[in-house]
This record gives structure tokens, C-alpha cells and sequence, in this order.
């Protein structure tokens, strides 16, 4: 799928998101995307090269990002026959909606209450605006409502960079982020390298209590839950060949057996 394309935007500090980003093992360019906002713009090789479903992947990254950071992930995807997002936060369920080629809203309403909710989106006016997105309008196509998306979350900060146009197929956008002023390189380091840095990473943010020495049995809980869920969900991956939830069931694994691992070093209290 040459045509198909596809956007992370992380409301992180990129920073943040960096060491985080590494796992999913995919060639990206991170950049800012406003006030408190990253993208990540990756090369698409599961899609381009390995024929897989953009909005599969996408949705596996998302989660994959956001199961062990302390923000939320927004998957913007697109091909020739629909246009999506996918918001992933903590371990919650995914939200998310699509839209037919010619702008048919193919999703639930509820959806986007949910999505607007989880991202503290105004009751109101960011709402009503949504709403409309779920309505049928003969004159916007899927494209079209994605660019209505993110117009209504520039009042939650959100800011696209120049030259970084929706809709273009993912090589296209990962060639122009490279020439962003402000656009960095993620590659895969190395297996402990990685995780080790995502750790550390979210280490440092709303989520440190639950990591290893943070002195409460939670931690201990929620690496044996990783491990449980992890193995099943890196089984199911490689077996449909999807490199999005193949990422997921890895953090999990990852994070859950370094975090026993590092358990005896540093006790609890």
C-alpha cells in the first residue's frame, strides 16, 4: 500500500518520547508538534514492504507507546480506502474512528466523546466540533475530516509542523520531516539499551511510583501483569505477522521482566 500514510502525535516532550519510540524498532522522525506535543512520522515499512494494514499497525504502536508512559498517543492513519486515528492511554482501551475514501463516517459516536474526554477536550466546543466530523458532508472526503481533527486539537496545543501535509503517502512524509529544522532520527539502539532508556524515561514522569524501588507492592503487581499479558499478545503478533502488536506484547514482556529483575537490587522499603 505506496499510497498509504500514517502519523504519531505523542503529547510528550520529545524528550520523552524518544527513548519510548525506540521500541517499536521502525525508522522514524520525531519532531515537535506544539505546545507540550511530539509527532512521530515513521518510514512505513510494515505497510509499504510487508503488506499489512496501516490501521493494524498504527493501532499497535499507539498502544505500544502509550502502556508505559504517562501520556497519551494519537495514530493518524490513511490509504486508499478509509482514513482513521486510534488514541491509546495507559491501559485503557483504545478509542478511535474511521471514515470511508469519500468521508462516510464509519464509527461509533461514542467514540469521539470518549476520545474528546480522555484528552480533556472542551465539553462544549471541541464537542460540538467533533460531532460534526461524524455527520455525512458530500464536500469532505477522509482526508479531509482528518484535517478537521486537528484543527480542533490546536486548542489543546497541538501544532503540525510546516511541510508535514496530512494525506501523503508515509514515505513522502518521512522524507520531508527530514528536513525539519527541529527533526531528529529514531532507530532501534539495541535490546537493553532501549528499554533501559524507556524505563528511565518513564521513570521521570506520573508513572515512577509503579516502577522498580518505588517501595509498593503495585510495582511488583503490575510487572507480573505485563509478563502475563505480554506473552500471549507477542504470540498473537507473530503469528498474524503484525509488527504494531508484536511491539505491544514486547514492551510488556520488557518492561515487566526488567522490572523484576531490578526488583532484588534496589528492595522495598
Amino acid at each position: 500500500m505506496s499510497n498509504a500514510g500514517a502519523l504519531l502525535l505523542c503529547r510528550a516532550q520529545p524528550e520523552s518520547v524518544a527513548p519510548a519510540a525506540h521500541l517499536l524498532r521502525e525508522r522514524m522522525q520525531l519532531a515537535p508538534a506544539g505546545a507540550g506535543w511530539s509527532v512521530l512520522l515513521p518510514e512505513g515499512r510494515p505497510w509499504r514492504h510487508g503488506g499489512e494494514p496501516v490501521d493494524r499497525v498504527l493501532t499497535g504502536w499507539a498502544a505500544a507507546l502509550a502502556v508505559g508512559a504517562p501520556w497519551p498517543v494519537l495514530a493518524l492513519w490513511w490509504d486508499a480506502d478509509r482514513a482513521g486515528f486510534t488514541l491509546a492511554s495507559g491501559f485503557r482501551r483504545p478509542v478511535g474512528y474511521i471514515w470511508l475514501a469519500n468521508g462516510t463516517p464509519a464509527g461509533e459516536d461514542e467514540a469521539m466523546r470518549t476520545f474528546a474526554a480522555r484528552l480533556g477536550l472542551d465539553p462544549v466546543l471541541d464537542v460540538q466540533a467533533l460531532d460534526q466530523l461524524t455527520k455525512p458532508d458530500p464536500e469532505a472526503d477522509a482526508r479531509a475530516r482528518l484535517r478537521a481533527l486537528v484543527a480542533v486539537l490546536t486548542r489543546a496545543g497541538v501544532a503540525l509542523p510546516d511541510g508535514i501535509p496530512l494525506g501523503e503517502p508515509s514515505d513522502r512524509l518521512h522524507e520531508a520531516a527530514r528536513a525539519l529544522p527541529d527533526a531528529r532520527p529514531v532507530e532501534w539502539p539495541g535490546g537493553r539499551e532501549a528499554v533501559r532508556a524507556e524505563l528511565d524515561a518513564v521513570g521521570s514522569g506520573s508513572l515512577g511510583a509503579w516502577l522498580p524501588g518505588s517501595g509498593t507492592p503495585k510495582a511488583r503487581a503490575l510487572f507480573l501483569a505485563q509478563l502475563a499479558a505480554g506473552l500471549p499478545l507477542t504470540v498473537w503478533g507473530v503469528r498474524r505477522r503484525s509488527g504494531g502488536w508484536t511491539a505491544v506484547g514486547a514492551l510488556l514482556l520488557a518492561h515487566g521482566a526488567l522490572g523484576l529483575a531490578c526488583e532484588p537490587m534496589r528492595p522495598w522499603d
